[in-house]
This record gives structure tokens, C-alpha cells and sequence, in this order.
């Protein structure tokens, strides 16, 4: 049986700069760039497939450099899949999960921190270091859904059905989710010394860990993840938060927001300057609340 093509119910423009994305909501509730915005967020001409020796096969044209495949993620891998839909003038056109732009930024620029890109290939870099600022792979939705008036219609549970998403019902078993090079950044931009064999960190670290991940997801999530993690005796909790998320859409979430962060820091010459790029991109204060190492 064929499968029925969706739908946009919402249709909007996401501005960002001096550009404008078409994105849209379909009847399932996906939240859709269109594959020309793509082409225009990175200020490039839309092209058809390149057949040549430096291009991989199968994959987007946005995206098909054979440089750039050593840094694309599972997670980009994951919405590379274009989606056929009807736009608002009742015609067939193609998009992706608006997920994906933070994470084509992200390839640009750790294929660029790998002195991986060719010279003709330097401005996109630069380019999604501006976007990555401003987009996050949870904030992105909240975007989209703004430019089309979407979140007028949203159903008045939503932040509980957000949570029983985010959140699972029972303790997970720990993993590790939080990878070495989230502590080695803070570490650098802080001025002190990182030893990576020992898991024993300042108590700000873990204030700062809250600030910078579990406070970017969706509103309310925090809250419920302390409220539910089991606290000894003495007062402490004796799990990590990221063992009570869920796993496939809590835990995505949690690694999108830590790579968003990780670029961020990777980006930024000391403490100062995180906190300008991460208000930029997240949006709060200027002062995450503890003092900076730095001059």
C-alpha cells in the first residue's frame, strides 16, 4: 500500500540574520525545512547531483563532499532522508526535519577544527559558525513553530506529554553519556588543570553541567528529573539525572544539546567569550553565575 503523502498544516519564515527559511508543520506534527532554505541558510545556489570522483553517492547535494563524510554523525545520518509533502499551494515539494541544520553545521565545523575543508569550503564553516549560535537541536522546534503560528494550536498538556517523552518511568542503568571532551572544554576555558583520570570535579562543575545542558531542555524537565532522582540519607542524589531521560527522545536530545555546547566551547578562546557565544546561541544571561578564571 502506498503511503500517504502529508500535508502542512503551518507554514512560516524562520529568519535568521539577514536570511529567510521556509519551514513548515506537517499533519504529524514534523517540523520541516524546506531543501531550498538549506541551500539558502548556507547562502549556496541549489544544484542537482554532481557526478564526479569527490562526491559521495546517495547522499543530499548539500552534503555530499567526500571530505565531509568522516565527520558526518549517526545523527545526521538519521534525518538525511528527504520528505515528500504538499505544500500551501497544493504542490508536492521536498524538505527535511528541521533538526537537521544544527547538524550540518556541526560537520562543517569539526571537519573544519580537523583542517579537513578545501578552500572553497572555509565560508560555509564560517557561516555555520554564525548559525550554531542562534539554533539548537531542541531550540530549532521551538523556532519553527513561531514562524508558523503553530504554537497557538499546541495542546494545552503539551508539557506533560513533553515530559512522559523526556522522562522515563523507571531508573535507567548509568551509561556514559557525557563525553571526556564536555569537562576537557570547561576545564580550558576555566584555567584549571583537567586530570582525566579521576572522575572527582569542583561542586561548581556540576552547577554549571545543569546551567548549560539539563536547563535547555524543553521547560519543566529539570524539575521532574530531580524530583524523581533518589537522594541518600545526607541529601544527595545517588544517580545521574541522564538515567531517568528516556531513551529515544531523551537521551538525542541531551547529546544535541551537548554538541551544540561542545562547538561552543571549542570556538571560544576563554570563559568570557563561551558565555557571549552561548547567550547568542541559547538566549539568557550574560552571567552564568559563577565566577570566570580568566581576565
Amino acid at each position: 500500500m502506498e503511503e500517504r503523502i502529508l500535508k502542512a498544516t503551518h507554514h512560516g519564515l524562520l529568519k535568521i540574520g539577514d536570511t529567510e527559511l521556509n519551514c513548515s508543520v506537517l499533519e504529524d506534527g514534523s517540523r520541516i525545512i524546506s531543501r531550498n532554505a538549506i541551500f539558502r541558510a548556507f547562502k549556496r545556489t541549489k544544484r542537482g547531483r554532481a557526478k564526479n570522483e569527490n562526491r559521495e553517492p546517495n547522499m543530499p547535494a548539500f552534503i555530499d563532499a567526500k571530505n565531509l563524510k568522516p565527520y558526518i554523525s549517526s545523527d545526521l545520518l538519521g534525518v538525511l532522508n528527504p520528505l515528500t509533502y504538499i505544500a500551501s499551494n497544493g504542490r508536492q515539494t521536498t524538505g527535511f526535519k528541521a533538526e537537521i541544520l544544527p547538524l550540518l553545521c556541526d560537520t562543517y565545523l569539526q571537519a573544519r577544527d580537523a583542517n579537513a575543508l578545501l578552500t572553497q569550503q572555509q565560508p560555509l564553516a564560517t557561516i555555520a559558525e554564525i548559525l550554531v549560535r542562534s539554533l539548537s537541536k531542541v531550540g530549532i522546534v521551538a523556532l519553527v513553530d513561531e514562524a508558523t503560528g503553530y504554537q497557538d494550536v499546541r495542546k494545552r498538556d503539551e508539557l506533560q506529554q513533553i515530559l512522559k517523552a523526556y522522562i522515563s518511568e523507571e531508573l535507567l542503568p548509568w551509561t556514559k553519556r557525557f563525553p571526556d571532551e564536555f569537562y576537557m572544554q570547561m576545564f580550558r576555558l576555566k584555567n584549571l588543570p583537567y586530570d582525566p583520570s579521576t572522575v572527582k570535579r569542583p561542586s561548581f562543575i556540576g552547577k554549571l553541567t545543569n546551567k548549560l545542558i539539563y536547563e535547555k531542555l524543553p521547560p519543566g524537565v529539570l524539575k521532574e528529573l530531580k524530583t524523581r532522582t533518589p537522594k541518600s540519607p545526607r541529601g544527595n542524589y545517588t544517580a545521574r539525572f541522564h538515567q531517568s531521560l528516556t531513551e529515544d527522545i531523551g537521551h538525542p536530545t541531551l547529546k544535541g544539546q551537548l554538541q551544540q555546547v561542545i562547538v561552543l566551547m571549542r570556538i571560544s578562546p576563554n570563559w568570557r567569550s563561551f558565555e557571549r557565544n552561548f547567550v547568542r546561541a541559547f538566549g539568557g544571561q550574560q552571567d552564568l553565575g559563577f565566577e570566570s578564571n580568566d581576565e
